[in-house]
């Protein structure tokens, strides 16, 4: 055969496999966009950003108000949710594979922890698909759960997990009460920190200091009067935990010697929200007689005329 007849076979078996490569890459491309806009790829790509911690990626796979909500989570609260789909407290890393049955088993390896998801079979009722999953436990225990999907603008987004309807804006909104009651929880321990420093500083020099500032940690030369270190440096600023702390002192009755009307003086102190309606809707007012009282005051301070909230802490017995 001539050198001639070889080349040109050669260009032909080129020309063949060039065609028949341009014409089989379409046919890829559709199956993968038909791939993955299926339940079980959508369920597996929520799943592989929750296993990465990606909240940007995860958030994707969310319904539009579920996915606002979820970017106006902090990042701690955002882990939180994702932690919930794998079961794992830090990034991991997926792995996908099959199951002899023939479907999908993604793996989330994590600081040499392991978590199995095993994707069953998906049942699709018209814009509306659940896919059941096995997570293998301990002592050959398994625990099944149902994810819910639903189809939004032509792509499946998370519904439900389990039982559990996935309402991430609710979520934020129980969460958001949660933290505003541990923060005023805190700020009650705040007042109670600072009205026993006050009495130590009075017990201490025989006055009420002028500011809280002067409660605060000592300097280089140590306690003193202007520096006492009786309350940390985010309480004697004055603002602390989401809320303002103001504090006046009350002169005792009588004209008896200064120096013993100073040591009888007395104090009050009020809390309110930095951010009212954010960092808290309770005002607080405490005095030296360690009873607190408040209510929400849309942002104003709080008087002794208000209902009790705290009553004086019991003292420990000698």
């Amino acid at each position: 055969m001539s050198k001639e007849c070889i080349r040109l076979r050669r260009l032909a078996s080129t020309l063949i496999f060039i065609a028949f490569a341009a014409a089989s890459i379409p046919a890829l491309a559709q199956k993968t966009t038909s791939d993955n806009s299926t339940p079980a790829a959508a369920l597996v790509d929520a799943l592989t950003a929750a296993c990465r911690e990606d909240p940007a990626a995860f958030a994707t796979h969310l319904t539009s108000d579920s996915s606002k909500a979820f970017q106006h989570l902090s990042e701690a609260q955002q882990l939180a949710v994702m932690k919930r789909f794998v079961l794992l407290e830090q990034p991991g890393k997926p792995l996908l594979s099959g199951s002899p049955e023939g479907h999908t088993v993604l793996r989330c390896e994590a600081g040499g922890v392991v978590s199995e998801m095993r994707l069953g079979a998906t049942q699709v009722d018209n814009n509306l698909a659940f896919i059941p999953v096995e997570v293998p436990e301990a002592a050959d225990q398994t625990q099944s759960i149902r994810f819910g999907l639903i189809r939004q603008n032509g792509e499946w987004k998370l519904l439900s997990l389990g039982l559990l309807l996935l309402d991430i804006p609710a979520m934020a909104h129980e969460w958001e009460a949660a933290a505003g009651h541990a923060r005023e929880t805190q700020v009650v321990s705040d007042l109670r920190k600072i009205a026993d420093a006050l009495k130590s500083y009075q017990r201490a020099y025989g006055n009420l200091p002028e500011t809280l500032d002067q409660l605060g940690p000592p300097g280089e030369a140590g306690i003193s009067p202007e520096k006492a270190g009786l309350l940390d440096a985010q309480l004697a600023s004055g603002e602390a935990d989401g809320y303002h702390f103001r504090y006046s002192i009350v002169p005792a009755a009588g004209e008896g010697d200064e120096s013993e009307r100073n040591k009888e003086a007395g104090f009050s102190l009020g809390a309110t929200p930095v951010e009212y309606g954010k960092t808290g809707v309770i005002s607080f007012y405490n005095d030296a007689s360690g009873v607190i009282r408040g209510g929400d005051k849309h942002g104003a301070v709080a008087t002794p005329d208000d209902p009790l909230i705290a009553p004086q802490p019991l003292q420990a017995q000698p």
